[in-house]
C-alpha cells in the first residue's frame, strides 16, 4: 500500500505558484508602490477580484502545510535531528535571503526609480521563513510531547473525525482577530497578526497530520459544504463597497477555502509523478529568488506601450521562467549553492513532505 501524501507536496507547489501570480499582480495595483514593488503606469484593477479571493487563505495555507510537514518529518527524527534539519532547511536560506537575495532585488527597484543605491538587508517576502523557524524553536518540545503520547494522539484523531471539531479551529482564528485587532486582515507580513495567525495555523497543521485517515475521510465527506461556505462568503464580499467586510467573516471564509483545498487536494492530487518530483524540489528556491526576476521583468516590460493584461502575462512568464532557469542551471547543480537554498547537498534527495496518510507517530 502506498501511503505517501503526494497531495500535500502538490498543495505546497501550487501555493508557491499562486504566490508568484499574486506578487506579479501587485505591480498592476495603484497601491503596489507603497509595498516597494515596481508598478505599471496603468493599473489592471480587475486583477484584484481573484487576488482578493486568494489573499485570505494562500498564506495561512502555507502555515498549515508547514505544521503538517513538521509532524511528518518527526516520524523519523528526534528533537535534536529535527531542529538541525530545520535550521539547515529554513534558517540558512532565510539568512542568505535577508543579506544577499533581498538586497539585490532592492537595488533593482532603486535603479528603476532612480533612487540612491544602497545595501538594504531585510526579510521582505522571506518573513514567512523567519516565522516558521521561530515556531519550530518555540513549539518543538510541546509538539514532540504530544506526538509521543498515544492517548493524546488518539484523542486528537477522534476529535478531528467529527466535523464540529473544525469549529474549534475557526474559533481560535476568530479569537486571534478579536485580540490582535489587525487593521487589515490580509496584511500578514511582519505583523503581530501574521505571527499569531501563522502560529495557530502551524499548530493546527501539525494536528491535522496527526488526524490521519479519519480526519481526511471527514474532510472528504463535507468538502462541498466547505466550498459552498467559502464561495458564498466571497460572493457576498464582492458586492460590498470596497469589498470590505468584518474580520470574523474573513476568518470563516478563509477556513472554508482551506478546508476545501485540503479535501479536494486529497481527492484529486494524491498521486506521484515526475513533474511533482521536480517541482517539489524547485518550488523552494523559486520562492526565494522570484522577486529578483519579477523586478527585472518589470523593468523590461512595464515601459512598453501595450495592454496592461498582456504586460502582466509577460511579466509572470518571465518571472517563472527566469526563476526556474536559475534553479535548473545553477542552484540544483552546485552543492554549496544547494545548501544556501535549503536543498540537500546531494541531488538525489527530495525535500517533499514524505507524508503518511494514516499516522505520523
Amino acid at each position: 500500500m502506498n501511503d505517501r501524501r503526494y497531495d500535500i507536496d502538490w498543495l505546497r507547489v501550487i501555493a508557491i505558484g499562486l504566490l508568484l501570480v499574486y506578487h506579479t499582480a501587485i505591480g498592476f495595483q495603484p497601491w503596489g508602490f507603497l509595498l516597494g514593488f515596481i508598478t505599471n503606469d496603468k493599473p489592471a484593477e480587475a486583477l484584484w477580484v481573484p487576488m482578493a479571493m486568494l489573499n485570505v487563505w494562500r498564506i495561512p495555507l502555507l502555515f498549515f502545510i508547514s505544521g503538517m510537514g513538521l509532524c511528518f518529518a518527526a516520524r523519523s527524527r528526534n528533537r535534536g535531528q529535527l531542529l538541525l534539519e530545520r535550521s539547515r532547511r529554513i534558517l540558512i536560506p532565510f539568512l542568505f535571503g535577508v543579506f544577499v537575495v533581498v538586497p539585490m532585488q532592492v537595488l533593482i527597484v532603486q535603479g528603476f526609480y532612480r533612487q540612491s543605491l544602497s545595501y538594504v538587508p531585510n526579510p521582505a517576502h522571506l518573513w514567512f521563513l523567519g516565522n516558521i523557524f521561530i515556531y519550530v524553536v518555540l513549539l518543538l518540545p510541546a509538539l514532540f510531547w504530544v506526538k509521543r503520547k498515544e492517548k493524546v494522539v488518539a484523542g486528537i484523531r477522534k476529535l478531528l473525525s467529527n466535523p464540529l471539531s473544525l469549529l474549534i479551529v475557526v474559533g481560535a482564528f476568530v479569537a486571534e482577530v478579536w485580540l490582535v485587532k489587525p487593521a487589515i486582515y490580509e496584511l500578514y507580513a511582519i505583523t503581530w497578526h501574521g505571527f499569531f495567525l501563522g502560529m495557530l495555523a502551524f499548530v493546527f497543521g501539525f494536528c491535522f497530520a496527526l488526524g490521519g485517515a479519519e480526519f481526511q475521510a471527514m474532510l472528504l465527506r463535507w468538502r462541498w459544504l466547505f466550498l459552498a461556505v467559502a464561495v458564498g462568503l466571497y460572493a457576498y464580499r464582492l458586492v460590498q463597497p470596497g469589498m470590505r467586510v468584518n474580520a470574523v467573516q474573513l476568518v470563516v471564509e478563509s477556513c472554508g477555502w482551506i478546508f476545501s483545498v485540503f479535501a479536494f487536494g486529497f481527492r484529486y492530487l494524491n498521486r506521484p509523478g515526475r513533474i511533482l518530483r521536480y517541482l517539489s524540489q524547485a518550488a523552494y528556491p523559486v520562492y526565494i529568488v522570484h522577486m529578483i526576476f519579477l523586478y527585472l521583468a518589470s523593468e523590461l516590460i512595464y515601459p512598453l506601450q501595450t495592454n496592461a493584461y498582456l504586460k502582466f502575462t509577460l511579466a509572470l512568464a518571465l518571472t517563472i521562467g527566469g526563476s526556474l532557469l536559475l534553479y535548473e542551471c545553477v542552484i540544483r547543480r552546485i552543492g554549496v549553492i544547494r545548501l544556501l537554498f535549503g536543498l540537500p547537498l546531494s541531488g538525489n534527495g527530495v525535500w517533499g513532505i514524505h507524508a503518511k496518510c494514516t499516522t505520523c507517530s
